[in-house]
């Protein structure tokens, strides 16, 4: 059995997973649905310093102390951005790598140069969608229960690990056992940058007919493509 370990992306916490990782564990599968620094139920310490880096700094801290081997490393959204760091910086506990609707930077790049976002609010340490932008887009592909769960839940993201560009500083150039999962209903990210990436990683392609939150709209399809060796 494999162990999993599922990356949130922006504005999201662990609870994003809620409906996929059942999937996962009546497999018999061991998974961790770990909370960003500074997001989710961890939003009173955002503060100035979090960054892609520091996120994932913390993410391989907790790959040693819990003595993880082997581990199917998953990533959605900018979640896709701290599995590459997390992957290059703790290589010999990483045995698959998997990128759902992920966002997969070059090294140097930043989100703005893939993904053109609406005017978000934003403070000095956290940026986010206004309540009707996230209604209105952001979740607009939920059905009415789902989407009011997860504006309940929604929250600023670190402004640094949105602006700033990522450092990558060998991920690209080793070899990955790796998958992309594109969700053809979504606009961010593009199907060309998600094809630059499956190209790069010569990773398996999978396709979804669902939006930017497969997790919530399609958890069991979304956990069955996860579970492909």
């Amino acid at each position: 059995m494999a162990t999993y370990v599922l990356l949130h992306g922006a504005y999201q916490g662990g609870w994003i997973w809620q409906h996929v990782a059942p999937h996962l564990r009546a497999a018999g599968h061991t998974v961790f649905t770990p909370t960003l620094d500074g997001c989710g139920e961890r939003r009173h310490a955002l503060r100035p310093g979090i960054d892609t880096e520091t996120q994932a700094a913390e993410i391989s801290e907790m790959l040693f102390f819990e003595d993880l081997h082997d581990i199917v490393l998953v990533g959605t959204s900018c979640g896709g951005m701290v599995a590459a760091r997390v992957a290059e910086t703790a290589r010999d506990r990483i045995g698959r790598i998997v990128l759902a609707d992920a966002l997969a930077l070059f090294n140097g790049e930043t989100v703005a140069d893939h993904v053109k976002r609406p005017t978000a609010v934003t403070t000095d340490v956290g940026t986010g969608p206004s309540y009707e932008d996230a209604a209105n887009r952001m979740f607009v592909s939920l059905d009415g229960p789902t989407k009011e769960w997860a504006l309940a839940r929604y929250t600023p993201h670190p402004i640094a690990a949105m602006a700033s560009p990522v450092k990558l500083d060998s991920f690209w150039q080793q070899t990955w056992n790796a998958s992309v999962i594109w969700c053809r209903q979504s606009v961010n990210p593009p199907v060309s940058h998600q094809k630059r990436a499956a190209d790069t990683l010569k990773a398996r392609w999978h396709e979804l007919d669902t939006g930017h939150y497969p997790m919530l709209t399609e958890p069991k399809a979304l956990a069955g493509l996860i579970m492909i060796e």
